[in-house]
């Protein structure tokens, strides 16, 4: 990717025409990307960037994030597919991936936790591409054999999820970088044990350079089983830290503010064959103010 003059429009830097709160947030950005990138018209945004923000105007915060030009929204669990799917229709925003419950992976015999079969049933109603095993809690990733059963559960429901014309896959955090026996980690597991049709990885960037593996090599490693990307930036000179809970909110930064080079992330990521990068901040004091200069950021490249 060649790097582009700064677009001069509308959005400017984001951090100065947005106002603070929502409510006055809701303002167009550049529509567009690079035009030599594949993901151009794709882009998306992770919704747990806005967690806080859809919870007090669903309509508002999707539209916030239409206007930034974002072409699609990536759902935090399939059971939200119902309620927003209609609303992300009406703003022109595609809706191709969710994560699903990690429990119904993990502890899927725990009062309330929905079955496999159910998840799938949403994703289908809701014609998913993408279906995305993120998360698992401390006391179920200790060993290399609780990886390991993961793995044969994830390889056993993604090729369900294959006769459906969707793709599992598995989003990283920094735990599994951590060593667990025989000096591997859990990502390595992941690598050795993932089927490499029927469970690939969504590479989060920033929990993967905070887990002390370097974005770029890493998916070079995985050319070919990576589906999706999550683009996320970290200050510069974070420390390497396993527990996704011990890392201090300032480290997550809007694209182009850290130590990734996303340009080099995407166009590697094109030669591997990812299908989608979303954007994503776990962090921020103003989220919708973020989202606007991360995009205009990736207008830069």
């Amino acid at each position: 990717m060649k790097r582009r003059t700064f677009l001069k429009s509308t959005s400017g830097i984001a951090s100065v025409a947005i106002a603070s709160s929502l409510t006055n947030s809701i303002m167009a950005f550049p529509h567009s990307l690079p035009d030599n990138s594949k993901y151009k018209k794709t882009i998306g945004l992770q919704l747990w960037t806005v967690r806080n923000q859809m919870q007090e105007d669903k309509q508002k915060t999707l539209k916030s994030i239409s206007d930034a030009g974002y072409y699609q929204v990536e759902l935090g669990d399939t059971n939200d597919a119902a309620e927003l799917l209609p609303i992300c229709k009406d703003l022109g925003l595609a809706v191709t991936s969710s994560f699903l419950n990690w429990q119904a992976v993990c502890t899927p015999d725990a009062k309330g936790v929905p079955s496999l079969d159910k998840i799938l049933e949403q994703a289908q109603k809701a014609n998913l591409k993408h279906l995305v095993f993120g998360y698992i809690n401390k006391p179920n990733r200790q060993t290399a054999d609780q990886f390991k059963r993961y793995a044969e559960t994830s390889n056993q429901f993604g090729e369900k999820c294959a006769k459906s014309g969707i793709q599992l896959c598995y989003h990283n955090h920094s735990f599994e970088f951590a060593p667990l026996e025989n000096g591997k980690t859990g990502f390595d597991l992941l690598i050795e044990e993932f089927d490499k049709n029927h469970c690939k990885f969504e590479l989060d960037v920033f929990w993967a350079k905070i887990g002390g593996w370097d974005p770029i090599e890493t998916l070079n490693r995985l050319n070919g089983r990576v589906s999706q990307v999550h683009l996320k930036d970290l200050k510069t000179g974070s420390k390497t830290c396993f527990d996704e809970g011990q890392v201090p909110h300032e480290a997550f930064k809007e694209l182009g503010n850290g130590s990734i080079n996303m340009a080099e992330v995407m166009a590697v990521s094109e030669k591997i064959g990812v299908e989608q990068c979303h954007v994503e901040q776990d962090q921020s004091p103003n989220p919708i103010v973020s989202i606007g200069q991360s995009i205009d950021h990736l207008n830069t490249l």
